[in-house]
């Protein structure tokens, strides 16, 4: 083979492919970081917006692995990324020290518990489900932090909405908002393909 995919939960897997493999090994998700969905995120709102100049992304729900990446990959863009999340879901520490070491303004940073700061003049309202497989007992702490209509009112006028999928409609998104004229999560999941390829393109060549 000429690359290695590799999805696994622990990120220490991937570490230890990573040494031994004569290959260039992709992280396509760990319980650390999502960094191919990340390409498409930020694909997505170049598209929108033409560049990234004076965007202001907010990630609602679990700081998890698309939350990491979010804040490593936005702060390698000079972008303004917010996080609102309950209290003790916050990303990880190292996550966030790496990310203060490479961002050039430290306020283009905000890890939050309150949601209602977080979405105030942002022009991206992302979101993703809230627990992961077995681990639905964590949905009650999650409790008001749903994008609906109601928070997107909040938001900048010209706020997209993504969401990276499959989304649980009713619990972190609302079925009006992600079929709304907003909502950009089909094009999202449509430029996986397209991030990915020129990764693969950019790796061979």
């Amino acid at each position: 083979c000429d690359v290695l995919a590799i999805r696994t939960f622990h990120h220490s897997n991937l570490e230890e492919y990573a040494k031994w493999s004569s290959k260039p090994v992709i992280n396509a998700l760990t319980d650390l970081e999502h960094p191919c969905q990340a390409l498409a995120d930020f694909m997505t709102i170049k598209e929108e917006f033409h560049d990234f100049n004076d965007v202001v992304l907010t990630f609602i729900g679990d700081g998890n692995n698309v939350a990491n990446s979010l804040i490593l990959c936005g702060s390698l863009l000079d972008i303004e990324v917010r996080i609102a999340c309950p209290k003790g879901f916050e990303p990880k520490p190292e996550i966030v020290k790496k990310t203060r070491e490479i961002l050039k303004v430290q306020n283009k940073l905000l890890i939050t518990n309150d949601i209602n700061e977080a979405v105030k003049g942002a022009n991206v309202l992302y979101t993703d489900v809230w627990s992961s497989m077995g681990e639905e007992n964590k949905d009650k702490d999650f409790v008001g932090f749903s994008v609906d209509s109601n928070l997107v009112r909040k938001a900048s006028e010209e706020a997209i909405i993504l969401h990276c999928l499959p989304a649980y409609r009713g619990k972190e998104i609302s079925d009006e908002v992600i079929e709304s004229d907003k909502s950009r999560v089909f094009k999202q999941a449509e430029n996986r393909m397209h991030a990915q390829q020129a990764l693969l393109a950019c790796i061979l060549s």
